[in-house]
């Protein structure tokens, strides 16, 4: 083969190397998800090890109103931003808070569902207020929105410190162990775990701060947004979404 044409082989290769290395979700019938598996209930693993969640079964009724099959990665989310920019994934899709900050990075759909920023605390605690918290010690999920609402809040100079872990779960064990006095974390995931050891753990009676969840995609990806955006507004219309909400939460709580 002449020269020229085993170059030409190796160009035409090599776009299709990199085109099967990107993330394409929206155009070959697949979409990779990042989650943290640890988030009940949005996403978690059940006894089983299998992952289950709010967020969990609502992608898949997304995915299946879009046409596509849905694979759930479970992703470092402090490095949440950094998976989908790269293609890794094609969503961040498990109690994302929506900031400006992070605006900034990815696009949006619309909120799906409200939230806020609590602490939790044993349930033999004497702590009730924010002010409370001085000279405390505190724990919450690194990189997360509970941190943000944190360093907001005038509270967090008068703290005696500030534990930061990869996952909440590992938050709530060193706050039950007594190694720390509250734990900051998403309103819905505290409820979940008060549910399951109401003798363990209570809310204190101040929140920090009021947010909301949406879909992080990758800027750009536009045409992803507003098909996944169809596909969630049908499940409103339709009912699926409040059906979903109600297995999780007892009520409908996604927004329309």
């Amino acid at each position: 083969m002449k020269r020229q044409g085993i170059l030409g082989l190796l160009v035409i290769m090599a776009i299709a190397i990199i085109a099967g290395c990107s993330s394409s979700g929206s155009n070959d019938g697949k979409l990779v998800i990042g989650i943290d598996d640890k988030f009940a209930p949005m996403g978690f693993r059940d006894d089983n090890n299998e992952i289950v969640g709010f967020d969990i079964d609502y992608a898949k009724a997304a995915a299946e109103k879009m046409g596509k099959e849905v694979t759930f990665l479970p992703i470092d989310w402090s490095a949440k931003e950094s998976e989908l920019n790269s293609g890794r994934i094609d969503m961040i899709w498990n109690g994302y808070t929506i900031t400006d900050e992070r605006k900034e990075k990815v696009l949006f759909t619309k909120p799906y569902l409200e939230n806020s920023q609590v602490v939790v605390v044993l349930a033999d605690s004497a702590l009730s207020t924010l002010k409370d918290l001085a000279g405390k010690e505190v724990g919450l999920q690194s990189l997360s929105s509970a941190a943000d609402a944190l360093d907001a809040n005038p509270i967090k100079a008068e703290l005696k410190g500030v534990s930061e872990f990869t996952d909440n779960v590992l938050a709530l064990t060193d706050l039950k162990s007594g190694r720390l006095d509250g734990v900051v974390i998403d309103e819905v995931v505290a409820r979940y775990y008060i549910s399951k050891e109401p003798e363990t753990y209570k809310l204190m009676d101040e929140s920090l701060a009021p947010e909301q969840y949406g879909i992080g995609i990758k800027k750009g990806n536009e045409d992803l947004l507003t098909e996944l955006q169809k596909a969630l507004d049908a499940l409103s219309s339709d009912g699926t979404a409040a059906e979903i909400s109600t297995k999780w939460f007892g009520e409908n709580k996604v927004l329309n």
